[in-house]
């Protein structure tokens, strides 16, 4: 049995009120992804005091899930730097098209953007990655784990994970709704969600 996984996404950045491809741009959080954060931890709280045992806590490297993370560990009155860093959680790149909405892009790019929306799962943009590689790089993570753990990472690769674990399929998760400020947890094939 794999260990108890709570993953979080980071809290909003101007560029998700945007609706602007973040990838693996290092975008920070604003004040409305501070209150989400903030939430998370209380969210946590009352999750873990349900488990027995610790928790590790990890997060992508990006600026923005590790302000998340700082965040959430201060609202559980834990240190907020006592957590590891794992390149593995780093959202998809979305290449050339990072800074871009799809409107945008699909002005610029309409049979690149058509043949995206045709395999979500297995096209890559000009010098991005698919959702199919990244998802490999995350389940290699998720399999790693040797206790029960919070995480902080992406949309993208929560998506990822769902399907490497039999969650969800490669035509369903790419249109999955991660949302912000809610907490997923992962036990035994299943996927929870608190808000």
């Amino acid at each position: 049995m794999m260990p108890l996984l709570y993953y979080i996404r980071h809290g909003e950045t101007d560029w998700n009120a945007e609706s602007r491809l973040q990838g693996q741009r290092d975008i920070p959080i604003n004040a409305n992804g501070r209150v989400q954060a903030r939430h998370c931890g209380e969210i946590l709280r009352e999750l873990m005091a349900r488990e027995d045992g610790g928790f590790d806590f990890v997060s992508s490297p990006l600026s923005r899930a590790r302000e998340t993370m700082e965040i959430a560990r201060a609202t559980l009155g834990l240190d907020p730097q006592a957590y590891r860093i794992d390149a593995r959680l780093t959202e998809i790149s979305f290449g050339e098209w990072e800074g871009f909405t799809l409107a945008e892009l699909g002005r610029a790019s309409p049979d690149a953007v058509a043949a995206r929306e045709r395999d979500k799962w297995g096209y890559a943009p000009p010098g991005a990655e698919s959702y199919a590689a990244m998802s490999t790089r995350v389940l290699d993570w998720y399999d790693s784990l040797l206790q029960n753990t919070v995480a902080v990472g992406h949309g993208g690769t929560l998506r990822g994970l769902v399907v490497q674990l039999g969650i969800y399929s490669s035509r369903e998760a790419p249109f999955l709704d991660i949302g912000q400020g809610v907490v997923y947890a992962i036990r035994n094939g299943t996927l929870a969600r608190y808000a």
